[in-house]
């Protein structure tokens, strides 16, 4: 027969940390169910801070005097599914047969404006150098990506000592782009601005064309970032099978069945990292602010970017589409489109905005590559 000391003495665990990540975790359920805002990912992340921030939580590992005292399916789920990179790679097959790059292809002049959405990236680098190692400041900086695989992939390979704040941060700025974009999308633009109409002419993509893409660019990237290789192969080869024409049922089922499973792991895996003890620092506050620094001014730069471009054009373009050159696809696009019909309810961004959108896909992961190049050896 257990005692009642023994049946509750792990009440004496508890902590006031506890509650506050109890609440950071309700604050995420709350956005999922009652904003909508990605609650495949956010849904996941709220309830499994809550299950690993009990005390003695069964749901993660737990140590006595150093040694492994009992394993948790979370911390088990870690170690297979991200410390090894592999959810966030199988994640890009789905969102590679997601994506249609039909309007880059026809309009080869947008993915400049995936380039230049991250800036931010780059900015934030050379600030969070000046508060974190060189390592640690380039897993935070590519927060800004808004590319939640990448950040946990290049966190991850530079052995970063705050993966879990990094992971968190981008997957939940990643939800909050419809908060974060519009206001900094408005004060950098004037109502005539929102106003150009950008009529959309689709040239004809011919099938071979749509199929030698995804090969092309997994092949460039490789050269010029091999590091990218892995990221930007998964990403093209969902995309691949999407275009082939032979495996229908497949892309279809890495699209909605696959991408959505491995989002609800890696939602609620994500969470083993939320431990009140790691995750409450001050560290972690910085490293928020910081990523938020990133996705601002990776929003900032493609706006900016694209108000330059018109001093020498003599058709104007939006500004706005430059925003949607971060790589949350296809929110960001959706935005500026969103955007566009409450300026003119006859000006439809879409397609433009969403070609820039799958430009900054591929963007980032080049970026993220690049970043891994350059520190990995460090």
């Amino acid at each position: 027969m257990f005692s009642i000391a023994e049946m509750f003495g792990h009440f004496a665990e508890f902590d006031w940390r506890m509650i506050v990540m109890w609440i950071i975790g309700g604050t995420l359920i709350f956005l999922a169910i009652k904003k909508e805002m990605e609650p495949t990912l956010l849904l996941p992340m709220g309830f499994g801070a809550i299950m690993v921030n009990l005390p003695i939580s069964g749901a993660v590992n737990q140590f006595v005097d150093g040694i492994l005292a009992s394993e948790g399916p979370l911390s088990t789920l870690y170690e297979m599914g991200i410390s090894n990179e592999l959810f966030p790679l199988i994640l890009f097959i789905g969102i590679g047969a997601m994506i249609d790059f039909g309007p880059i292809l026809s309009n080869p002049k947008l993915m400049i404006f995936g380039a230049a959405a991250q800036f931010g990236i780059f900015f934030t680098l050379c600030l969070a150098s000046r508060f974190f190692p060189a390592n640690d400041a380039a897993s935070i900086a590519i927060i800004g990506a808004a590319d939640g695989p990448t950040a946990i992939v290049v966190a991850q390979k530079l052995q970063s000592q705050y993966l879990g704040a990094i992971m968190v941060a981008a997957y939940s700025y990643m939800a909050l782009v419809p908060i974060i974009q519009p206001p900094i999308i408005k004060g950098l633009t004037t109502k005539k601005e929102r106003m150009i109409r950008m009529p959309y002419r689709p040239k004809s993509v011919s099938k071979t064309t749509r199929i030698l893409f995804p090969i092309v660019i997994t092949a460039v990237a490789g050269l010029v970032a091999p590091s990218s290789v892995a990221l930007i192969g998964f990403l093209m080869f969902g995309n691949l099978m999407r275009e082939c024409g032979v495996l229908d049922s497949l892309s279809e089922t890495a699209q909605k069945v696959l991408a959505n499973l491995i989002t609800i792991f890696l939602g609620i895996t994500i969470a083993s990292q939320m431990q009140a003890e790691q995750f409450l620092k001050a560290e972690t506050l910085l490293i928020m602010g910081l990523g938020l620094f990133a996705f601002i001014f990776d929003t900032a730069g493609g706006v900016i970017f694209a108000k330059i471009l018109n001093l020498f054009l003599k058709t104007k373009i939006n500004p706005m589409i430059g925003a949607a050159g971060i790589s949350a696809f296809p929110m960001a696009g959706r935005i500026v489109h969103k955007l566009g019909l409450e300026e003119d309810p006859q000006n439809h961004l879409l397609m433009q905005s969403i070609g820039v959108n799958v430009s900054g896909q591929i963007a980032s992961v080049i970026a993220g590559g690049v970043i891994l190049n350059i520190f990995q050896n460090m």
